[in-house]
């Protein structure tokens, strides 16, 4: 559900897709090539990453996979196989995933909630009850989590304003509520700050336009920051941007790319390249775009990588040998820290299971293999 270009479709699947019976997932494992990796400059050994695949909307079919670096080893449905008692398994819609002490936390956004495991065993230790809950960062003990609040509805007029959670990590209780704009999606910390992007996606044509600034410490919101409309993701680079999505109006408004001086809190600029997803390693911003137009009835998918120093798109597509025309419909992205391999995730039709491909630093493929249904959400996993 990540991609409010898609709703009408998805609202299609929650009365057609929708059922009473209980899915059950078997898990699977499958080989592929092994990754040798030493330990980066913190002592720290990446062991693997974890797939969240958001499963159809209205049917229940979120699922969790993982992939270990050392033995190449794929694992699939390895909620279901960690926790057999759990009768509905994860839940409706996966729409992000974070990895906090010793805990993995699953947002799953129709299921209202939040599954809490441990990181390592994924045996389910508690649910956090958010309604609509969207995406979830951590800071000091506490996640912050953004909620849209109200129903799943397309409503010019929707009323429920959105706001982000505050949660005790350790009792899994929500502690505090801070209120933003309409819908807002992917939130960013930096130092004792929360930036939030507000998309007012329920509401068009009335979309949301800014990014909301809370302040950890009195957890109010103290500015909105005007950038430009329906707004989605969000990363902070270490010179003090941060970089934000717009998705457009999927019509004459395209999909852009902007940025935040969060040493000012102001609009810092934009570039004219379209962004779904966005992955940051370093000071390269890898995206992709599968923008979609009411006007042409069809998507433009495009790749590429932005410099943050230079501010400027120095490729518009980072895989190799015309192997872009193998993905139908790009959904997640992440680049391994240590070896500069890029993982992207294929949704396909959004009907039946995707994939994972591996890319090397110079984009060749080098692996494939079938995750869930609409797979879209990495976390890496280190010892």
């Amino acid at each position: 559900m990540k991609k409010l270009s898609y709703l009408s479709l998805l609202l299609i699947f929650i009365f057609t897709s929708c059922r009473d019976e209980m899915i059950v997932f078997i898990p699977e494992v499958e080989n592929l090539p092994p990754e040798i990796l030493v330990p980066d400059s913190t002592e720290k050994t990446l062991v693997g990453f974890y797939l969240l695949n958001e499963g159809n909307m209205g049917s229940n079919k979120a699922t969790l996979d993982y992939y270990d670096f050392s033995t190449g080893q794929y694992h699939r449905n390895i909620y279901a196989d960690a926790n057999p008692s759990v009768p509905k398994e994860m839940g409706d819609v996966g729409n992000d995933i974070g990895i906090y002490g010793s805990k993995l936390y699953a947002v799953i956004n129709c299921s209202n909630k939040i599954e809490v495991m441990d990181k390592f065993t994924v045996k389910r230790l508690g649910q956090i009850d958010i309604p609509n809950c969207r995406y979830i960062k951590f800071h000091e003990g506490y996640a912050y989590v953004t909620s849209y609040a109200g129903p799943v509805e397309i409503n010019p007029d929707y009323e429920q304003i959105g706001y982000v959670a505050k949660v005790d990590t350790s009792t899994f209780q929500v502690v505090a509520r801070c209120l933003v704009g309409f819908q807002p999606d992917e939130l960013e910390i930096v130092g004792n700050k929360i930036y939030v992007a507000n998309s007012g996606g329920y509401m068009v044509p009335n979309y949301e336009s800014t990014v909301s600034v809370i302040d950890i410490p009195s957890f109010t919101e103290i500015k909105r920051i005007e950038v430009a409309i329906n707004l989605h993701r969000l990363k902070a680079d270490k010179h003090g941007n941060l970089w934000v999505s717009s998705r457009g109006d999927y019509y004459t408004t395209p999909s852009r790319l902007y940025w935040i001086d969060t040493n000012t809190d102001t609009y810092g600029g934009m570039l004219p390249v379209a962004a779904t997803e966005l992955y940051l390693d370093g000071d390269s911003l890898y995206l992709y775009s599968t923008e979609w137009s009411y006007t042409s009835m069809d998507y433009a998918i495009t790749f590429g990588i932005v410099d943050v120093t230079k501010k400027e798109l120095v490729t518009r597509n980072f895989i190799a040998d015309g192997l872009e025309k193998e993905i139908t419909m790009p959904y997640g992205i992440m680049v391994n820290p240590v070896n500069k391999d890029i993982y992207l995730t294929d949704a396909a039709n959004f009907i039946y299971p995707g994939a994972v491909i591996c890319f090397d630093r110079n984009g060749k493929k080098k692996w494939q293999v079938r995750a869930g249904d609409i797979p879209g959400h990495f976390a890496l996993l280190y010892k």
